[in-house]
């Protein structure tokens, strides 16, 4: 009956290990690796494409590396990675039929040396491989705007 305990402990807690926002190695879930992302504009029209590299962290939020705009407007163009700093979080709930869902945030500001500077805001969901969501944009006269994103893993980064 013992034994029967403890078999049954164990594997209640590779089941409950097996859930939850994050893991202890970062990479729960197919968070980590390169995606690209097309942001559309409120009225269908194109606004802004990047890629980049997202890596999990434990506590859930995402390291954004090799940032680039690949189609960018006059608020958030191609200037070198160097010019914005990105900061993305990572919510995720999976099952043990590889379905993987969870929330996503991000954010990516200009660092211009004025006091003013454009921020893109991107929140969604993530649905097995693919991230929905909406997005704003806000900063200095002009460079307001929102509409709808999807990123998508890509073998770019």
């Amino acid at each position: 009956m013992y034994r029967l305990g403890v078999l049954f402990l164990i594997a209640m807690e590779m089941i409950t290990a097996g859930c939850g926002s994050s893991s202890s190695n970062g990479s729960s879930g197919n968070i980590n690796g390169n995606w690209s992302a097309s942001l559309t504009n409120a009225d269908g029209t194109p606004a802004y494409k990047f890629t980049t590299t997202f890596t999990q962290s434990s506590n859930g939020s995402v390291s954004v590396t090799n940032f680039n705009f690949t189609s960018a407007g006059p608020c958030f163009s191609s200037y070198p990675s160097s010019d914005y700093t990105e900061t993305g979080s990572f919510g995720l709930t999976g099952n043990f039929n590889g379905q993987v869902n969870g929330t996503f945030g991000m954010k990516i500001t200009t660092n211009f040396a004025s006091a003013s500077n454009n921020a893109l805001s991107l929140q969604g969901v993530v649905a097995g491989s693919t991230i929905t969501g909406t997005w704003s944009a806000t900063g200095l006269s002009g460079c307001t705007g929102n509409g709808s994103f999807t990123i998508q893993p890509s073998t770019a980064g």
